[in-house]
């Protein structure tokens, strides 16, 4: 077996300081892939033992970033998307043999949708890519995607459906990628479950489980029946995002 864990801890530095090495040590994935770590290397006190280390930090101090640990070696690591896109660390790619490992932190259209162009030319330029990618070998996506999909995604359907992560548009980008040969993991499997994912820091929302599914592994739909189980960690703390889990087929 092999196990992938996503997660957004916005804040790498603060959610190591909230257990984040017991779990990492508990949980001893394959690979885990993090985004919105809002530090660069050089910054960290800390060090990843068994694991071998990919950062793709912004440009910004204190802003968005990405991180993959993997305990093997990939054949090739890149960053960003052909590397466009790269000034806040949002994509990296680890190749290996079967399978190419992609986690993304898709930028969100903020209030007002002030970036939702910005994130349009992201989802587009990040679906060619992974398409590329497909044809070569399986694809295993993952990360934040700051969408909902579905109705069933997030707790209050039609009172965000002009909001950022609800759009028609930023869940029409995600059919996109879907019908592009993709399957969103825990919705094939759970067609009917309601889970969330990310839960607002306001309101006690997390208590009241007022939340939005928006964190994912899409793996290519010929990879779909190497996959043994994804769940939803929700009863780990330590960001206002839970770990997402994928366990696949040895792929060794």
């Amino acid at each position: 077996m092999n196990t992938f864990i996503s997660w957004n801890v916005n804040g790498l530095r603060a959610a190591v300081k909230k257990n984040f090495m017991e779990f990492l040590r508990v949980e001893a994935p394959d690979i885990i892939a993090l985004q919105e770590i809002k530090m660069r290397p050089d910054q960290a006190d800390f060090t990843f033992e068994e694991y071998h280390a990919f950062w793709n930090s912004a440009d910004k101090a204190g802003y968005a970033g990405t991180l993959v640990l993997s305990r093997v070696e990939p054949l090739r690591v890149t960053y960003g998307i052909d590397g466009a896109f790269n000034e806040e660390g949002r994509v990296i790619t680890l190749e290996f043999d079967k399978v190419y490992v992609v986690t993304a932190y898709v930028p969100n259209a903020q209030r007002e949708l002030t970036r939702l162009d910005y994130r349009m030319g992201f989802e587009d330029d990040l679906r060619k890519y992974l398409m590329r990618l497909d044809k070569e070998k399986p694809v295993i996506y993952c990360g934040d995607l700051n969408v909902a999909h579905q109705a069933i995604d997030l707790k209050n359907p039609k009172a965000n459906e002009r909001n950022a992560g609800y759009t028609i548009e930023e869940r029409t980008k995600m059919s996109a990628l879907l019908e592009a040969g993709f399957t969103d993991v825990f919705r094939a499997l759970h067609p009917d479950e309601v889970k969330y994912t990310w839960w607002s820091y306001r309101f006690n929302a997390r208590r009241k489980n007022i939340g939005w599914r928006i964190d994912y592994f899409l793996v290519s739909d010929r990879f779909l029946p190497r996959v043994k189980s994804m769940s939803i960690m929700d009863d780990i703390d330590g960001s206002d995002h839970c770990p997402v889990k994928l366990v696949t087929e040895a792929l060794g």
